[in-house]
């Protein structure tokens, strides 16, 4: 029986793709889902090798590449990313494979197939290889965003976003055509993952797009009030520390 590791920090990805492990063969045994860096390193230093590893590119902590760097993974490795083919493509010599979210059955079954085939004879992951995509990565931006719908996976293009925003110790996105959706990452990751360009973080609970504004007023204090296009919400404050960064981020 195949022994499979899921090391993926968003939840509805990691519940979607067990799904389909699962829906592939139910004799596999999942042993963890691990959403973490340091976690998976862990896991690794008290644990028997499984047969195959499902890894995100990016975690809770940093890049999954990382883990190569604090321990020997002596397994075969699937990798999955919300990252364009273009930045991945040494993953298909130098790994088992590689799989786009959101991941469809056709595609695991097809990498499942692909780990049969290949036996022992895996390409081993090198540091080199890792620090060669990691360069391309830091290139790119997150360009969708996956989010569960009832039993349904959805990729939202990052397009179509027109603001982030956290309540309740949640954090949610809105589409331009008003619909909000659960995300599985703090504002500060997102800070992080999308486009400098395209979105500003105003304060502590908004991330905005540049497409998301219909009106900005001067407040007092010299603060902005913020008028977004999604009507039923309420006008925002722009943090007075970030009032020039702001002006600046307009100007670009």
């Amino acid at each position: 029986m195949n022994k499979v590791l899921i090391i993926e920090d968003e939840k509805p990805a990691a519940d979607w793709l067990r799904q389909l492990i699962l829906k592939f063969d139910p004799q596999i045994s999942v042993l963890a889902v691990i959403d973490s860096v340091s976690g998976a390193a862990e896991w690794f230093h008290q644990n028997p090798s499984p047969n195959l590893v499902f890894m995100d590119i990016q975690l809770a902590d940093g890049l999954s590449f990382e883990i190569f760097e604090r321990v020997k993974v002596p397994c075969p490795v699937i990798f999955t990313t919300a990252y364009e083919e273009y930045a991945v493509k040494a993953f298909k010599v130098n790994s088992v494979d590689y799989l786009l979210k959101p991941i469809a059955f056709s595609e695991l079954e097809a990498a499942f197939k692909k780990f049969a085939s290949q036996h022992q004879e895996v390409p081993e992951v090198t540091i080199e290889l890792l620090n060669k995509v990691k360069e391309m990565l830091r290139k790119q931006y997150k360009t969708r965003f996956v989010i569960k719908v009832g039993e349904h996976l959805k990729s939202i293009p990052v397009e179509d976003i027109l603001f982030f925003y956290s309540l309740e110790k949640a954090t949610y996105l809105c589409t331009a055509d008003f619909k909000t959706y659960l995300v599985d990452y703090s504002l500060d990751r997102i800070s992080e993952m999308v486009d400098e360009h395209r979105f500003f973080r105003i304060n502590r609970k908004y991330i905005l797009s540049n497409q998301s504004i219909t009106d900005i007023v001067v407040y007092s204090n010299s603060r902005l009030k913020i008028k977004l296009k999604k009507p039923d919400e309420e006008s925002i404050i722009v943090s007075r520390d970030k009032v020039p960064g702001f002006k600046e981020w307009l100007d670009l």
